[in-house]
């Protein structure tokens, strides 16, 4: 392997001219998933207040098909995933025209880091409905860094952990190889700032012009780490928040998504409530948000996905028992969140077993949107996954239509094409609330007035189609109302 004594080399190792090489301080963003990715860029457009480019950025992921897929992307100017997100394209190929954005597979690079940015998965196991923490991967990760680290660069640790991790998990990992080396912990520097993006329209600006939560394991890896969100985030229109310990930054992320994954499963029963009672929840929550304390009420839906709400609340009760000792302390809503939020596309899929009397086998089931939520192309952990498994358990056949996702990996099937026959299908389900689909010419399934209508999103009704126009066909989830006014 070619030696990387500057960013310079890294760049001409990939295949580069570096002709418009200029020297800054060296980002490392180890991971170049959905996260790390996005903040690569958004680290390499950062500018100071004369308008200069205040780093370099160096995207170091696996040597795997996947892993050297991202970094071929990144090093053509293309962003690996698919997104809506104009500005964060843009940005990107004014990196890759910039000269100071380039993508590895080489560890090597880490020794070249002045801040070493940690955005990688770290998954959990569930054992008889227990959450079992796995750290290896993590460690893994650690040790590549700590192996090359230098002396004085900083680690942030983006990735969403169990808290306590870097206090019991990385600082011992990192000592153990530092050790090795002849070095110390004192040495280099380790804070943990959890990240809030979210793919989507504004994909770059959930990092750059959103606010952040950090601390270090010291103050002057706390001042380190500020001094440096300082160059990337707006901090003028959100300002950084500063907590007492790494703990209480972890603590915060897994608390934060438990928030937001029990507030998203205490509708599902009301869902439920209003499909037997003939009510329109929608109408009654859209009521109550006007109330300030309330405007963050959620909306029923097939269910949640992604890679955050389906895992993170069972982060405290885990880490509670393995990592800080504690155990017999109970977590009942964390908990039953969880499982809610896991059972909510069953939901669907008892109305579709009722509208064919129980029979759905060799029924033509059309999925419209696959990903976890609207205007993204990730399909992780994705409730339509679930409704559609289940759906192919009892003999149905499943295609799906989402301009977002050409190949649902997870199906092992490819999105299916316009313009579409609806009289192939026994059943729509809309499951997601793409603007694809708001734009969607829904005149084209009066081809099959026999054609159920599952509408997990309330799209028919959010662009004004009437229910009288579909009849007993069409099933609202979260409406229980006969007719529209």
């Amino acid at each position: 392997m070619a030696t990387n004594r500057s960013f310079k080399d890294i760049f001409e190792n990939q295949g580069r001219k570096a002709e418009k090489y200029e020297e800054r301080p060296i980002v490392c963003v180890q991971g170049l998933g959905f996260v790390g990715s996005a903040m690569a860029v958004a680290t390499s457009i950062a500018k100071s207040d004369s308008s200069e480019l205040n780093f370099n950025v160096i995207g170091i992921d696996l040597d795997t098909k996947l892993g050297n897929e991202r970094i071929d992307a990144i090093n053509k100017g293309k962003f690996p995933f698919n997104t809506n997100d104009e500005f964060l394209k843009k940005s990107l190929e004014d990196a890759y025209e910039q000269h100071n954005l380039i993508a590895t597979s080489d560890e090597s690079a880490f020794s070249l880091g002045d801040v070493i940015i940690i955005d990688i998965h770290l998954d959990i196991d569930f054992f008889d409905d227990r959450p079992i923490l796995d750290f290896s991967t993590l460690e893994i990760a650690i040790e590549s860094i700590a192996k090359h680290i230098k002396k004085g660069a900083l680690i942030i640790v983006e990735t969403t952990v169990p808290p306590g991790t870097c206090e019991k998990v990385i600082v011992p990992k990192l000592e153990e190889i530092l050790t090795k080396r002849k070095l110390s912990l004192d040495d280099i520097f380790l804070a943990h700032s959890y990240e809030r993006v979210m793919p989507g329209d504004d994909y770059l600006n959930s990092i750059i012009n959103f606010w952040r939560v950090f601390s270090g394991m010291n103050k002057e890896s706390s001042d380190l780490c500020e001094d440096f969100l300082s160059k990337i985030i707006n901090i003028n229109q959100y300002p950084l928040t500063r907590l007492s310990s790494m703990t209480s930054s972890e603590t915060a992320k897994v608390l934060e998504n438990t928030y937001r994954a029990v507030n998203i499963a205490l509708i599902d029963e009301w869902t439920k409530y209003a499909e037997l009672v003939g009510i329109d929840i929608f109408e009654i929550v859209d009521a109550i948000r006007k109330r300030p304390t309330h405007s963050n009420m959620m909306y029923p839906g097939l269910g949640v996905g992604g890679y955050c709400l389906t895992k993170d609340s069972s982060f405290a009760p885990a880490a509670l028992e393995q990592v800080f000792g504690h155990k017999n302390k109970d977590f009942p809503f964390s908990n039953l969140s969880r499982i809610t939020n896991n059972k909510m596309p069953m939901h669907a899929f008892s109305h579709t077993l009722r509208v064919f009397d129980g029979d759905i086998e060799n029924k033509s089931v059309l999925i419209f949107g696959v990903s976890y939520r609207q205007d993204v192309g990730d399909t992780r952990f994705s409730p339509s996954e679930l409704y559609a498994k289940e759906c192919l358990n009892y003999g149905a056949k499943i295609e799906y239509f989402d301009p977002h996702v050409e190949f649902w990996t997870e199906l092992n099937i490819s999105s299916i094409e316009q313009p579409i026959n609806f009289n192939s299908y026994h059943l729509l389900l809309i499951a997601v609330s793409h603007k694809e689909f708001k734009d969607f010419d829904y005149n084209l399934l009066d081809i099959n007035p026999s054609l159920i209508i599952i509408d997990a999103a309330n799209l028919l009704a959010s662009i004004g189609s009437s229910r009288d126009k579909y009849g007993d066909r069409l099933t609202i989830l979260g409406n229980g109302q006969k007719y529209y006014e």
